[in-house]
């Protein structure tokens, strides 16, 4: 059975910084690319940034420059580094494999960042 639970999300002002996690189990997490998305209010659910197994990395234009995704397969945990928080950031974080695979869906992490 896989689960996928993500922690670390809040509330912060803009500006500030947040740490999330994902911890995989179930899954062969070091062989898998993962991937963090992020679903704001009213809107769809869109990828945020991914990481392959080699370490190889990828982001949203929104997000570049002020996110940075990583690994550590020895835990089977994938973390979002979100520094320079915009009010935009706001939503529930997700993480999930590359592609996406819709059973594995956590319960998400909401980040709220306030004006």
């Amino acid at each position: 059975q896989v689960q996928l639970v993500e922690s670390g999300g809040g509330l912060v002002q803009t500006g500030g910084s947040l740490t999330l996690s994902c911890l995989a189990s179930g899954i062969r997490f070091s062989i898998n690319a993962m991937a963090w998305y992020r679903q704001a209010p009213g809107k769809q659910r869109e990828l945020v940034a991914r990481i392959f197994s080699g370490g190889m990395t990828n982001y949203a234009d929104s997000v570049k420059g002020r996110f940075t995704i990583s690994r550590d397969n020895a835990k089977n945990t994938v973390y979002l580094q979100m520094n320079s928080l915009k009010p935009e950031d706001t939503g529930v974080y997700y993480c999930n494999v590359v592609p996406r695979i819709s059973t594995y869906w956590g319960q998400g992490t909401q980040v709220t960042v306030s004006s």
